[in-house]
């Protein structure tokens, strides 16, 4: 098998679905997979591993109980122009650079 940060988001559905692998090692893979290149491409301003493992985590939850929607547990990134509660959202500008929305 591929590296799971390298399967299309058909093969992680299809492999979720059938409980071959796990949302939170999909998750782990994703961060690991950020980790190696950020510094390369800085596309992430914000990186929240532990929501990213915790959100893992529910969703494993959920396919357990045979709840999978497409999306379930495949790992997102959100870009920075999208406010998120609590979370720094900068909009790729040095004014905002510290904003943290309060929604």
């Amino acid at each position: 098998m591929n590296e799971l940060h390298q399967l299309t988001i058909h093969e992680a559905h299809e492999l979720l679905k059938q409980r071959k692998i796990s949302s939170v090692e999909l998750a782990r893979s994703a961060l690991k997979r950020i980790a190696e290149v950020e510094d390369k491409i800085h596309a992430c301003v914000t990186i929240i591993e532990d929501s990213a493992l915790r959100q893992a985590e529910e969703a494993d939850k959920h396919i357990s109980s045979g709840d999978i929607a497409p999306l379930t547990g495949i790992p997102t990134l959100v870009k920075d122009v999208i406010c998120t509660q609590g979370i720094r959202t900068t909009c790729g500008s040095k004014m905002l650079e510290n904003f943290i929305p309060p929604y």
